[in-house]
């Protein structure tokens, strides 16, 4: 079956962030089908999507496997501060920001979640 033209411009980057790192880095990216098997793999793994079709946009220029450019810095810390929040807001069982710090990974997206 041929994809309607909304899962064609779906697109996903996955990050990882592990504490001594620089900043996080681009770990997965893709669109389409590939989009949709990175944002599925992250929500069966317990990984935080967020849907955000500007971020996304940037992060795409990103080459694999490199860090995010200091430009991304402060929209990336942003996400990771309100998946924070998020953990601390699940009846207290959430990872403390030591932990989140130490292994922090996320799924930016753009269309359809």
């Amino acid at each position: 079956m041929k994809p309607t033209q909304d899962e064609a411009r779906r697109s996903a980057v996955a990050l990882s962030y592990k504490e001594g790192q620089l900043s996080p880095r681009v770990v997965a990216k893709g669109y389409g089908e590939m989009a949709t098997r990175i944002i599925e793999c992250a929500r069966e793994s317990g990984v935080f999507v967020h849907d955000s079709p500007e971020l996304v946009s940037l992060l795409m220029q990103v080459d694999l496997d490199k860090n995010i450019p200091p430009e991304l810095y402060r929209a990336v810390a942003e996400i990771l501060a309100f998946v924070y929040f998020l953990e601390q807001q699940g009846g207290g069982k959430g990872a403390s920001l030591e932990q989140l710090k130490a292994a922090s990974q996320s799924v930016v997206s753009r269309g359809g979640l």
